[in-house]
């Protein structure tokens, strides 16, 4: 693309396995506080011919395509990557050789211990008042069940609240079926996290959850999951929408309604794994301004309940274990930090964690995206979890907005395909992070933090 930044431009944390808001009265009302130096703002305007190099080579340049065909041939060579595989680590070994042979430089891996939890034989049905096979995809982390399976009575219900009316003497022994309604993901999924735990404690021996999805067309949506400290661990799966709503009408008629559930899941000792690593360098200082890129593995995850950046929906692993490597420089040497971890849709802008005067230098860089059609600015971020290991503390970051409202139909389920991804705006979503690392890493100044320990 001509001349690198003079400096570190992007320390590639492509972490195993990926090639890769406020209200507009409130957004309108903070825009009005930025006053940044005029000789600031000319400088951040001046990249717009470099902005619009780079997203012309990518999208309908001589590397137009590429970013599609690169993921395809490492889902359909790998699969399903779920973190203490073969396959994961295959794939890390993969993608060394294509960042080696692409002239990035000090392509290397660095240990990251992460859970290492076995998806074993999975099965449901519904064997009264009428036998049905129910398509079942275990949590993350759930244990799984005694050999030959649970076969116990239902008890479905649309809510904690309404679960929190049924006394122990209900509930024990009994499979509960949580059948919330789609809120948002953020609302909903503590269904998914904190179901088992919640009916364990009345004694139930299993936990149904209802898909975390707005629509479904028969597909369960797995994902990870969490137990109490010092709560009995039962075993815990999702279901489809149509299956968990038909469950929850036929007992709200008062039907008695048993299911056999068998899981062979299981947890291990942790796997020491690798975070996968590359960096380009600057062409005048080397240790200066890093730009840390991360992004979270994509496609072919349908028995695979991690976002896979070395364990990340298990627990943000690969991110803490980047982190503590990191610790002595962090302060001096990272300047800002980018998370893809919601879809790659078509490209509106970014949303942005950060102090005041770093998010209205954000806005000004995001006002170089005409091109993409991608200048929306929206904070604080969302989707950038392993990032949050800096953006908590005060470093700035910032993810991808896209035009993701269907995401959630394909998350965590059997749809998350190849044929999900566009060829040409996964082009955009490349070219807008090119682009928008570059300015950040290249600019006369680096982003103001406020880091706290």
């Amino acid at each position: 693309m001509g001349t690198r930044p003079n400096s570190v431009l992007l320390l590639l944390v492509l972490i195993v396995s990926i090639l890769l808001g406020t209200d507009a009265g409130v957004l309108d009302n903070r825009i009005d506080q930025c006053n940044l130096p005029d000789a600031l703002v000319q400088e951040i305007r001046g990249y717009q011919p470099i902005v619009n190099k780079i997203v012309q080579r990518i999208v309908g340049g001589e590397f137009a395509g590429k970013t599609w065909e690169s993921l395809a041939e490492l889902v359909d060579t790998f699969g399903a990557r779920l973190a203490g595989t073969d396959q994961l680590e295959r794939t890390i070994d993969w993608v060394l050789e294509r960042m080696g042979r692409d002239g990035l430089e000090n392509v290397h891996t660095e240990e990251a211990s992460v859970p290492h939890w076995v998806r074993g034989f999975e099965s449901a049905q519904l064997v009264a008042p009428f036998k049905k096979n129910l398509a079942v995809l275990g949590l993350g982390t759930s244990v799984g069940t005694p050999r030959g399976g649970i076969i116990a009575d239902v008890i479905a219900v649309e809510s904690f609240k309404e679960f929190e009316g049924l006394s122990p003497v209900d509930v024990k022994g009994k499979i509960v079926v949580f059948v919330p309604k789609w809120e948002s993901y953020g609302k909903t999924v503590v269904y998914r996290s904190k179901g088992a735990s919640v009916a364990a404690k009345k004694g139930a021996v299993a936990t149904l959850i209802r898909s975390v999805t707005p629509f479904s067309i028969g597909s369960p949506h797995t994902g990870g999951q969490d137990y109490e400290e010092g709560v009995r661990k039962i075993p815990s799966a999702c279901i489809t929408v149509e299956d968990a709503e038909m469950i929850l009408r036929k007992y709200r008629r008062g039907e008695t309604l048993t299911i056999h559930l068998e899981m062979e899941d299981r947890n291990l000792e942790p796997f020491m794994s690798r975070n996968t690593i590359a960096e380009l360098v600057g062409t005048t200082y080397t240790n200066y301004s890093v730009v840390i890129v991360s992004g979270n593995g994509t496609a072919a995850a349908a028995d695979d309940p991690s976002d896979l950046v070395d364990g990340e929906e298990l627990g943000l692993w690969g991110g803490r274990a980047y982190k503590e490597a990191h610790k002595a420089e962090e302060k001096k040497e990272f300047n800002f930090f980018f998370e893809s971890d919601i879809g790659t849709f078509e490209p509106r802008g970014l949303d942005f964690s950060g102090n005041k005067e770093a998010e209205c230098i954000m806005r000004e860089i995001v006002k170089l995206m005409g091109a993409l059609n991608a200048t929306e600015f929206e904070t604080p971020t969302d989707g950038g979890p392993d990032i949050s290991h800096w953006t908590t503390r005060g470093f700035p970051g910032a993810s991808l907005l896209n035009k993701n409202e269907k995401y959630f139909w394909f998350h965590h389920s059997a749809g998350d395909s190849m044929a999900v991804e566009d060829p040409k705006n996964l082009d955009k979503c490349a070219a807008l992070w090119a682009a928008a690392a570059y300015v950040v890493a290249d600019l006369s100044v680096s982003i103001p933090k406020d880091v706290t320990d």
